[in-house]
């Protein structure tokens, strides 16, 4: 098992909200777990419990069979990687040498990345069809072409798991599409896989597990088939949600009423 959380709790301190509430999440080595839920429901916030950058106030999070509480930061990164929603960059560097940041966890912070961790990184860069920009400054590349180095910078260290934090916000249609597959092709790889989303199709695309976050902190969690349903979509997003099967691509789909 990658993740083993129980019980855990979270509040922020200005706010008397419970934001998570003794919520319970397994994820296995091969996993994809989708995790949804409204703007504001914790989605966030759970990765950041996730990853060691928040503590919570109740509960235990073991990543790897060992507490987070208790584990470095470096050794979260070794296990976990992390794409954000959004990143900001503070210095110039040119997306091949931001990529390659990635492998500090792996070789130590202050070590120089040799053959084999630039073999990865190009290996990345082909992966999100970066090859055209890979010289280009990471500060002049557009946001959506920041997000795929984003991404890859978090696969190039080869961790057993990455969390995705709205991993597709920024893209077009076709880039999403290629994000989407390439998480796909992580799992059958064996890693493992978190994402948040606020677009339930991707769940229905990608398969696996779901996790279903609702204003009150609660995760309800199992197959994408059981957790991703009509009913409770439109409780969870308070609008008339429908699946539906779309023979033309063989698959299920969420779907609204004409406007």
């Amino acid at each position: 098992m990658i993740y083993e959380i129980n019980g855990l709790g979270f509040s922020y301190p200005e706010s008397k909200k419970r934001v998570l509430s003794d919520l319970r999440l397994e994820v296995y080595e091969g996993d994809i777990v989708s995790i949804l839920g409204r703007n504001g429901a914790g989605k966030s916030t759970l990765l950041h419990c996730m990853l060691g950058l928040l503590k919570p106030q109740s509960g235990t999070i073991l990543l790897d069979g060992g507490n987070i509480a208790k584990m470095s930061a470096r050794e979260i990164a070794s296990i976990a990687g992390y794409v954000p929603q959004s990143h900001s960059p503070s210095f110039s560097f040119s997306v091949l040498d931001f990529i390659l940041m990635g492998c500090a966890p792996r070789i130590g912070l202050f070590s120089k990345p040799g053959k084999r961790e630039r073999e990865d990184a190009e290996s990345s860069i082909r992966q999100l069809g970066l090859e055209d920009i890979a010289d280009k400054s990471y500060t002049e590349i557009s946001g959506g072409e920041r997000q795929k180095a984003t991404i890859a910078r978090a696969i190039v260290g080869k961790p057993r798991v990455v969390l995705f934090d709205e991993p597709t916000a920024h893209l077009d249609y076709g880039s999403q599409l290629l994000v989407l597959r390439m998480i796909k092709s992580l799992s059958q790889k064996g890693y493992s896989v978190v994402i948040t989303t606020h677009n339930p199709d991707h769940a229905l695309l990608l398969g696996g597990k779901a996790a279903l976050l609702d204003d009150s902190g609660a995760l309800i969690t199992g197959s994408v088939g059981r957790v991703v349903t009509q009913e409770n979509l439109s409780r969870i997003y308070q609008a008339d949600v429908r699946l539906a099967y779309i023979e033309s691509v063989g698959r299920m789909a969420c779907v609204y009423e004409n406007l």
